[in-house]
């Protein structure tokens, strides 16, 4: 991955994730056309017409590129910390609740993070889709599994949903009935230029136990199991060369299924991003948090 060389005020926002004063941002009153890209890696974060005043001093915007943009608790324990999906910059902080737009989302922007481009050179910055791969892993909770690939630097997308089985439309409630035939599964899209196949499923076997049959921790049910759903045949060969590889690290045999992906259903709104908006009590952050440290030091 290719990154910008910065100043030492932007080193001391986007590395450090200092704070610059208020109002005094170049795009604090700025109101133009166009995107604004990661200042780190060029990563298009927001849209022009996602930007409003919020009147607080620093850039806000009620949305994000789908992907773009990751929220993890921030180290002040209370507040929620924005970086760019792509390179791990801090952004900022997002706030909800607070009733300043329709979205009723803030993004509280760092000017020095971001830099504008206008609306006829954005097409340059846009992901191209042959550079995007995608592929279905479940290891347990959905929740929990989301969590770690939003800290690994590659991945534009995550979408957690159930696959694997035979229902359609299937509601969490059924899923968890466990006669769906599905397993909660993530979509996991990522640039194969950043991250390959072999790295995402490396860290998919770290966060979970492949050897357990149809079930993680205290969850138990054929809906937990350990599933890798291919997108693409040419995927096949790699998951089968990573699973030997990562056999050997285990006194039990891996019992993951492995199949080709025939349909996703995405998971209901209120799974998005669960882990990040209930880490202080959420099943994960006992389940998985020292997995999560070690899987963000590797990355």
């Amino acid at each position: 991955m290719m990154l910008n060389r910065l100043t030492d005020e932007e080193k001391e926002v986007i590395l450090n994730k200092s704070t610059e004063r208020p109002f005094t941002g170049e795009y604090d009153d700025f109101y133009k056309d166009g995107i604004y890209i990661c200042r780190q890696c060029n990563l298009p974060l927001f849209e022009a017409k996602a930007k409003y005043d919020a009147g607080c001093g620093w850039p806000s915007f009620d949305d994000t590129y789908t992907g773009s943009v990751k929220e993890l608790v921030d180290r002040d324990g209370s507040r929620t910390e924005i970086l760019c999906s792509r390179c791990g910059g801090h952004l900022g902080h997002v706030f909800r609740g607070e009733k300043f737009s329709k979205r009723d989302t803030r993004h509280c922007v760092n000017s020095l993070s971001i830099k504008f481009v206008p609306r006829n050179e954005a097409g340059k910055y846009m992901h191209k889709t042959e550079k995007l791969e995608t592929i279905i892993l479940g290891g347990g909770c959905f929740w929990c599994v989301e969590a770690v690939f939003n800290r690994v630097p590659g991945v534009v997308k995550i979408t957690s949903g159930y696959a694997g089985g035979v229902t359609k439309n299937p509601s969490y409630e059924e899923v968890s009935a466990g006669e769906t035939g599905h397993a909660e599964v993530v979509k996991i899209e990522f640039e194969k230029d950043i991250v390959t196949l072999g790295k995402i499923l490396e860290v998919f076997f770290l966060a979970h136990d492949p050897t357990t049959l149809n079930r993680q921790g205290n969850d138990v049910g054929t809906q937990y199991r350990s599933i890798v759903l291919y997108t693409n045949k040419e995927q096949v060969d790699t998951i089968k060369k990573v699973i030997e590889r990562v056999g050997r690290n285990y006194k039990d045999p891996i019992v993951t299924e492995v199949k080709g992906l025939k349909k996703f259903y995405e998971a209901e709104d209120y799974h998005k991003q669960f882990y990040e908006k209930n880490s202080s009590n959420s099943y994960c952050r006992f389940v998985i948090k020292p997995k999560l440290d070690n899987i963000t030091k590797e990355n």
